[in-house]
């Protein structure tokens, strides 16, 4: 039978220690292993939160899924914030390129609800809102009106 380890972990610094080791020790894995397994997987969101499922099977062996870090992270990583605006809509810590935008939105598609890359962006762009941050020096909002009326092309995958 499968065993399914769910931790937060930071990326590419896991640790035997709290959530990992106490989570993995009693299934009998080589908890050294998996915690260079999930670093080596996790090594690009280097300062972030980052969801990894551990699927354990019956022989021991086991599998590292790794998630994408919330839509914020990713915003703060790009502009290397500490965090979002405490003002937002009058104050504006950071201010991201379309480009930016569009990076994060295919990082995140996946885990979405987003069926096309434009809805994404969309999503990217509502959390920048809350974030307080602007894009190209306009409001995020400004932004995903621009999209609808097609004067922002989003190329599709």
């Amino acid at each position: 039978m499968e065993q399914v380890v769910e931790v937060l972990v930071p990326g590419g610094k896991a640790s035997p220690g709290p959530p990992l080791g106490p989570a993995i020790g009693p299934l009998g894995l080589n908890v050294k292993q998996v915690v260079d397994k999930i670093n080596e997987l996790t090594k690009d969101f280097d300062g972030l939160s980052v969801p990894v499922k551990i699927i354990v099977h019956e022989d021991k062996s086991f599998d590292v899924e790794v998630g994408v870090p919330p839509t914020s992270a990713l915003i703060k990583m790009e502009l290397k914030l500490e965090k979002g605006s405490n003002q937002t809509g009058r104050e504006f810590v950071g201010d991201l390129s379309m480009d930016q935008v569009i990076k994060i939105a295919k990082m995140k598609k996946g885990e979405m609800l987003a069926y096309s890359l434009k809805a994404a962006v969309k999503e990217v762009l509502g959390t920048a809102v809350s974030m307080g941050v602007s894009v190209e020096g306009k409001h995020p909002k400004e932004v995903q009106k621009l999209i609808d009326k097609g004067a922002i092309e989003i190329p599709e995958e």
